[in-house]
Formats: C-alpha cells, sequence, structure tokens
C-alpha cells in the first residue's frame, strides 16, 4: 500500500502530523476519524504539492471575484477554513486554487489568515494583507473584504479606460505600418525597375520616395537588430534607480497624456489611502504601502516624503503641497478631511472625482486622436501612391502630346 503524509487536529485543538500507509486517501482519512483526529490534509509521499514560492499568476479580476465571495460567505458565518477550501475548490485558475489550498493550510496549521496570505505576495500584496491583519484584528474581516472587494473593481475599471483607449490607435497605427512597410518593401522596388526601364523622369516627391524605399530595403535589417537592442537596453536602463525617475519624469511632462498619467496617481493615491485608513491600518504604514502600489517613481518619491513629514509631526496636507506633484486643490480637500476627522471619507472623494476625470480625459483624448490619425495615414499612404503615379501622368501626358 501507498504512504502518506497527514496533518490534522486532535479534539483539544493541538496539531499533529504523521506518516501511514493506507489503501487510499479516503481510507486513511476514515481511519484517523475514528483515532479522533481531524486531519486537515493528506498526500501521498514523494509526491509535494506544487506551489509557486511567490504566488504569481493572479489577475486583479479573479483577485476581485475571490475577495467579493469570500466576504459573502464569512459574512454568513462559514467557517474561514471552509471558505478558503470552497473557494479553492471552485477556482478556475490553477495556480490560484493552489494558493489557496497552501493558505488553507497554513491557517489550518495555526497561521494568521494575513500571515497565510504574505507568503504569496505575487496573488496578495502588501495592501491586501495589511487589511486583511486590520480585519482580523478588529473582527471585521467580511467589512475589510467587501471594501477590498470595491477597491480591485474600482482599479479593474481604471486599468481597463486606459487599456482600452490604447487599443484603437495601436491597431491603427499597427495596420498603418503593415501597410507601408509592403509598399516600401515590394511595390516600390517595382514601379523603381519600371520608371528605369522606361527611362522616365521622376520628379522630386518620387525620388525622394524610391531612395528611401533602397533605403528602408538595405538597413531592414539593422533597424531591426538596433530596435531590439535599443529596446532592451531601455528597459535595463527603466531597473535602474535613476533611469526609472527619469522616464517616468518625462511621461509626466509629455502634453496630454502627462496630464492624464498625473490624474491617474492621484486617483490611484487617493482611492488607495481610503481603502487604508477606512480599514484602521496606520497613516505611515498606509502611505508606505501606497507609495510602492503608486506605478510611477516620481509619485512614489513624493508620498514617501511625505511619510517621512508625517513621521516628524507634520499633518499630510503640507508636505503633499511641497512635492509639487499633486494639484492644489487634492492638497486643499486633504487638509480639511485632516481638520475634519474624515480623511477617510474625503480621500474617496477625491479619488471619485478624478476617476470621473480620467474617464473623461481619455473620451477627449480618442476624440482629439481620431482626426489626426485619418489625416496621418492619408498623408503618409496617400503621399507614396501620388507619387508613384506623378512619372506615369507625366509619360500619359508627353504620349498624347
Amino acid at each position: 500500500m501507498p504512504a502518506y503524509v497527514w496533518k490534522g487536529k486532535t479534539r483539544d485543538g493541538r496539531s499533529i502530523e504523521g506518516e501511514r500507509a493506507a489503501a487510499s486517501k479516503e481510507a486513511l482519512t476514515a481511519l484517523l476519524r475514528r483515532e479522533q483526529i481531524f486531519v486537515s490534509s493528506v498526500r501521498e509521499k514523494g509526491k509535494e504539492l506544487s506551489v509557486p514560492k511567490f504566488g504569481g499568476g493572479v489577475g486583479a479580476k479573479d483577485l476581485s471575484v475571490f475577495t467579493r465571495q469570500f466576504s459573502v460567505m464569512i459574512d454568513a458565518g462559514l467557517p474561514l477554513v471552509q471558505c478558503l477550501e470552497i473557494l479553492g475548490t471552485q477556482q478556475a485558475n490553477k495556480n490560484f486554487a493552489r494558493i489557496l489550498q497552501q493558505t488553507r493550510m497554513d491557517v489550518e496549521s495555526g497561521a494568521s489568515l494575513a500571515d497565510a496570505m504574505r507568503k504569496h505576495p505575487k496573488a496578495f500584496d502588501a495592501l491586501y494583507t495589511n487589511m486583511v491583519a486590520a480585519g482580523e484584528a478588529g473582527g471585521i474581516l467580511d467589512t475589510i473584504l467587501k471594501r477590498l472587494a470595491t477597491y480591485i473593481e474600482k482599479n479593474v475599471k481604471l486599468k481597463g479606460q486606459v487599456k482600452g483607449a490604447m487599443i484603437y490607435p495601436i491597431i491603427v497605427f499597427s495596420i498603418a505600418g503593415v501597410a507601408v512597410l509592403i509598399l516600401m518593401w515590394k511595390v516600390i522596388p517595382i514601379f523603381a525597375g519600371l520608371f528605369e526601364s522606361l527611362g522616365a523622369e521622376l520628379p522630386l516627391p518620387t525620388r525622394i520616395v524610391i531612395r528611401a524605399s533602397n533605403w528602408f530595403v538595405r538597413g531592414m535589417p539593422f533597424v531591426v537588430v538596433g530596435g531590439v537592442i535599443g529596446g532592451i537596453l531601455l528597459r535595463k536602463y527603466y531597473q535602474t534607480y535613476s533611469g526609472r525617475r527619469v522616464i517616468d519624469g518625462v511621461t509626466l511632462k509629455i502634453p496630454v497624456i502627462g496630464m492624464i498619467l498625473r490624474k491617474i496617481a492621484v486617483a490611484r493615491f487617493t482611492r488607495t489611502m481610503s481603502t487604508l485608513l477606512s480599514a484602521g491600518v496606520p497613516i505611515l504604514d498606509g502611505l508606505e504601502i501606497t507609495a510602492k502600489t503608486a506605478g510611477n517613481a516620481i509619485v512614489e518619491d513624493a508620498i514617501m516624503k511625505v511619510r517621512k513629514a508625517v513621521e516628524s509631526g507634520l499633518t499630510v496636507a503640507q508636505p503633499l503641497k511641497e512635492t509639487g506633484v499633486f494639484p492644489s486643490m487634492v492638497v486643499q480637500m486633504i487638509g480639511v478631511g485632516e481638520q475634519t476627522g474624515a480623511l477617510d471619507a474625503m480621500l474617496n472623494k477625491i479619488a471619485d472625482f478624478y476617476e470621473e476625470e480620467v474617464d473623461q480625459a481619455i473620451t477627449n483624448l480618442m476624440t482629439m486622436m481620431e482626426p489626426l490619425m485619418v489625416v496621418m495615414l492619408g498623408v503618409t499612404v496617400g503621399g507614396i501612391v501620388i507619387s508613384m503615379y506623378l512619372p506615369l501622368f507625366n509619360l500619359i501626358a508627353q504620349l498624347a502630346g
């Protein structure tokens, strides 16, 4: 019979584990129950549970659905371990299911839910685990999970707006790029050979396009290799401390795009801080967690400066104003929130306002970009086509004359 490694608890709550041979997992579980041992896990010896060390592979939507379902089940009075077992069993994401199974086992072994989740930081980040810890300490885990689910859903919506705005121009420019590539690589050399055989006099636009095509055909391998190397070097540079700050600083200064990115940063900062403060997380811990989830090095540095100032006894509003990163309206509203003792509610209102601002700004950007893209594509593709037909028009005029 195969040997199984098992873990469980006695009637008095003492954790025990052991190894025993049995015909199957079910047979071993039944045997241990007769010995008044409540089994938490059974696995065949030599077959380790395959759980990634750092979690990962868990999307925001999966996490949002899990958190919402978890809060409902906790609110209904189901035991914590049973909730994790049910949710892990019905989870479609196999990697997430294994993480939930491991979390359940750690909780059964005596760990708190927050500590068990901290073992998988790519699935449950610092914001998530700190809020869960606050919920466990205050006995309001179901309420905290509802707030977390709402926060994740709003964050997913915000990211979806940004991604949705980028899809259309990326598709249009990709198709245009392929069309121009085919024209320059295949079509124009054919026309160039035809014009050379006819001895036609080429106008300036046609000569420019043919020379560009010749350069493109000869230099294509170097362009591809240079682009790949440049992309790798840029990525390496962005991974450095100074490189990330230089590139993130430049993106915030890009006309229109920089304004939208700044509004996204404000919405994310205020929403995260509001969620953490309403859960009872200390403000210093909240600022540190918010800085790590800012998504922009310049904003991250600004928040950490605010945290340092608050640690020395100042309010949030004054050092926030001195950073110059956040709009004055945001600073003033945060100052009012601190004076009235309703900072979390004020931050929530700011987040709602700026999320609507981001939505409107993206809509305006798309409205502006559509005619610009049409003009750019018309000038580029139409210019190439017309320049190729100009010599034909000249030849036809000469033959007609």
